[in-house]
């Protein structure tokens, strides 16, 4: 039992040379040339003239020791010399040179060669566990019978592993395993299974100090270990007679261990062995940590994202939502796919849906950008269309600020869809840049894809977006996705639309959670090449005795007729603590319609978790709040709206636009 260290070459030291002509006369030669040619200059050497007969170039071949008239082999490489007169010809003169050959051990191939492959074949995988496995396939059968991956646990997550000794507290998990056939492992630990705790002790020193751990005396291994008898059946082979275990180290951190076993082949490993292997693990650790380094920020990615994204599931006075995203496997890495539920003035509800072009860490910034400008405009109370518009507008923005080098990466463009559905109309206005159209699904129906008409994606520029006005009934399912979820391979995304059709049809009144979870089994890889995002809605009416209405000409007697409306309905509902407030308020929001927009003015009181207020008239200018001053007469209706109400504002609608107010409804106490 012994650990590895650098020791000098004995390759050169019989190195042998001889200079021959054509005819395989010997010119010139070593010592040791002589000695093993048993051919001195001026004669013919037998050996070596039927390699210089024929041709020219460098040939390389081995002589056995009974060619030799010696007890070894001899590996020679034949080059011919030339000189200026013979550049064109054949050479009259070749160098011989001489080294001892080491024949292959069974199957095992040429240490360089074995060498240059590792640093070269493991691949650019940035899966440890590939790795691991791309390891030991490449040193089993030629290098050992047997071959073992084990890691840190806290690396198969991408995180830092802690310092590695006997003893310790590191779990270590086995991740790849190989043997040569005909060797038995029937006890030894599998792979995905924790490799039991050793403890601390003087043989296993050399790996806690990065050094290989070289045994030949398997008895004195047994003994060292200090386990019970289950355990060392499941840590050393019983066939193997000799063992080499290396540190995996890359960057100050041992992220676990390599162990190679020798059982049908005799040889026992040396010094040259386990040099050999530190050099092949050293090469191996560089690609477990880079694979570590990307899963960690892979998965800093994704918390980001998920962190960006809204609650799960909400439930509200419009209907119940439910939202899915998963990331994209492999090299693609997290990318810009999200979706929203925004709730809107007048118990309305906004989705969105949208897909960044790109993957990694910008596209999640870009993302959280466009997220956060549709909140805003949809607080402004924008048509899907405006809102859209806008958006594009800070698309464009963004991406020449890139442009002149202002920002980091360009926002190469995104695709957005946004919906409002207002549960008092039974209506959803849909509208698109450059998205899939959503699915629909009515209780009297089957789902089907609407004809909503695309505008161009977010960057483009230059087009208008379109309103699609559709009639959703209660108990209406809403679905709206990114093109991951409908990407099937062959088939296409029109493949993957009508599988989604399928699924959707046998939803029925399962829980939206359920329905996301089946509808990502079926549509969705499990190791899906590109981001997905779903938000399924179910929707609800505001049922007809909630909702109550008039309609008032534009006159300004008709103010006291609004006040005598609001305060009969809210005795009707049990809101008499809300009548005064109220009163106020739609007393001075009517006032300023008929004042200045004229009539005809609506008036809508629309009861739930909060009094909706909605006065409705032809005008095209928004209201603003004015500071009125002591001397002054007039301008502190709005003034007095913003203090009476928990939140107000105004949209505009095709006829003109609507102010709106909202109050809490106080639960009655039982």
């Amino acid at each position: 039992m012994h650990e590895s260290g650098s020791s000098a070459s004995t390759a050169g030291r019989d190195t042998a040379a001889v200079v021959i002509d054509r005819r395989g006369v010997v010119v010139f030669s070593t010592p040791a040339a002589a000695a093993d040619l048993r051919c001195s200059p001026g004669q013919v050497c037998p050996a070596l003239a039927e390699l210089v007969r024929h041709g020219s170039g460098v040939r390389e071949a081995v002589l056995s020791g009974q060619t030799l008239g010696a007890a070894h082999e001899r590996r020679c490489v034949v080059l011919p010399l030339l000189d200026a007169a013979e550049a064109h010809g054949d050479s009259e003169h070749w160098l011989v040179v001489l080294s001892p050959h080491t024949p292959a051990r069974g199957p095992r191939r040429d240490y360089a060669e074995l060498a240059h492959e590792a640093a070269t074949s493991l691949g650019d995988s940035l899966d440890v566990t590939e790795i691991g496995q791309s390891l030991v396939n490449l040193l089993v059968p030629g290098f050992a019978d047997l071959a073992t991956v084990d890691l840190s646990e806290v690396v198969l997550v991408g995180d830092e592993p802690p310092p590695l000794h006997a003893g310790s507290d590191v779990r270590l998990l086995r991740v790849a395993a190989a043997q040569s056939p005909g060797v038995s492992a029937e006890y030894l630990l599998p792979t995905g299974e924790t490799v039991p705790p050793v403890p601390e002790s003087t043989i296993m020193s050399p790996l806690t100090r990065g050094r290989a751990l070289i045994a030949s005396d398997m008895a004195a291994l047994r003994a060292g270990l200090g386990v019970d008898a289950a355990t060392l059946r499941a840590l050393v082979p019983e066939d193997a007679h000799a063992s080499v275990a290396v540190p995996l180290y890359a960057r100050g951190h041992v992220l676990g261990c390599l162990t190679v076993w020798r059982g049908q082949i005799s040889e026992p490993f040396g010094k040259d062995d386990a040099a050999l292997l530190e050099d092949i693990a050293s090469h191996a650790a560089l690609r477990v940590d880079n694979a570590r380094r990307y899963l960690r920020e892979h998965r800093s990615a994704v918390i980001l994202q998920r962190s960006l994204l809204p609650q799960a599931s909400l439930s509200l006075p419009a209907g119940d939502t439910c939202g899915v995203y998963q990331p994209a496997t492999g090299d693609a890495g997290v990318g810009g796919d999200w979706f929203d539920v925004v709730q809107l003035p007048s118990l309305r509800l906004g989705l969105v849906v949208g897909d960044v072009v790109g993957h990694g860490l910008h596209a999640t910034a870009a993302m959280a950008r466009l997220r956060t400008a549709v909140q805003a405009l949809a607080d402004l109370d924008l048509q899907p269309d405006e809102l859209l518009a806008h958006l594009d507008d800070l698309v464009l923005g963004l991406t020449a600020e890139a442009e002149t080098g202002h920002t980091g990466s360009a926002l190469l463009g995104a695709t957005c869809l946004y919906a409002v559905y207002d549960p008092v109309a039974g209506t959803c206005s849909f509208s698109s840049a450059g998205h899939l159209s959503p699915a629909v699904t009515q209780p009297d129906s089957g789902p089907a894809f609407p004809d909503i008409k695309p505008g161009p994606p977010l960057g483009v520029g230059g087009a208008a977006f379109v309103v699609t006005d559709l009639d959703v009934p209660a108990g209406s399912l809403l679905a709206l996705f990114t093109d991951g979820l409908v990407k099937t391979g062959a088939s296409g995304i029109d493949g993957g639309m009508r599988r989604l059709l399928e699924c959707l049809s046998h939803v029925g009144r399962r829980s939206l959670e359920d329905a996301s979870l089946d509808l990502f089994a079926e549509l969705v890889a499990p190791t899906p090449p590109d981001d997905v995002a779903l938000l399924l809605a179910r929707t609800r009416r505001i049922p007809a005795r909630d909702i109550a209405d008039c309609r008032l000409p534009a006159d300004l007697s008709q103010v006291a007729t609004a006040r005598e409306f609001v305060e009969r309905q809210l005795a009707q509902w049990g809101l008499d603590d809300l009548a005064f407030a109220t009163e106020l308020i739609v007393s001075e929001l009517v006032t300023n319609a008929i004042r200045y927009a004229g009539g005809p003015v609506g008036v809508r009181l629309v009861r739930d978790r909060v009094l909706v207020i909605e006065v409705s008239d032809p005008g095209v200018t928004r209201p603003r709040v004015r500071r009125a001053r002591d001397t002054d007469e007039g301008g502190r209706g709005l003034f007095l709206v913003s203090e009476l109400a928990d939140r107000w504002g105004s949209r505009f609608t095709g006829s003109g636009k609507t102010i709106w107010a909202e109050q809490t409804v106080q639960p009655v106490r039982v």
